[in-house]
């Protein structure tokens, strides 16, 4: 069964290994492996258990290279991103984007920075609705 991109959770080992095949897209198991060791010490059967079930959830595809499999992503980093931060917004914000905003800003998750190209994302946004309304 397939997961739609739009309800999407992924916990942050499934995620570092989405993060490898969407730097790397057809990877082996072991090449997989390999990157994955680079910031956390998993074992290579726990790889290849997370990949058959990310697999089984329709979030990779396989195809077989002789008698390897092949891992591809199927969803881009952008789109389970919005599903994800989609699911934050609704479960923990009650679907308040402003709140969700405003703990970021009160946190100092946000640099200041980070606020100034999102003012500015704002005011092209704002003037946008302007011209075509």
């Amino acid at each position: 069964m397939e997961e739609d991109s739009k309800n999407v959770s992924l916990s942050e080992p499934q995620l570092a290994l989405m993060r490898v095949l969407w730097s790397k897209p057809n990877s082996s198991v072991s090449e997989v492996v390999d990157a994955m060791r680079q910031t956390r010490p998993l074992a290579h059967t726990t790889i290849a258990t997370m990949l058959s079930r990310l697999e089984k959830r329709g979030l990779v595809t396989t195809i077989k290279e002789g008698r390897q499999l092949i891992y591809r992503a199927t969803y881009s980093e952008a789109e389970i991103q919005k599903s994800m931060v989609s699911e934050l917004l609704s479960s923990v914000f009650m679907g308040n984007a402003r709140a969700l905003l405003s703990h970021l800003v009160s946190e100092e998750e946000i640099k200041e920075e980070d606020l100034e190209q999102i003012r500015q994302r704002l005011l092209a946004h704002s003037s946008k609705g302007k011209t075509h309304g």
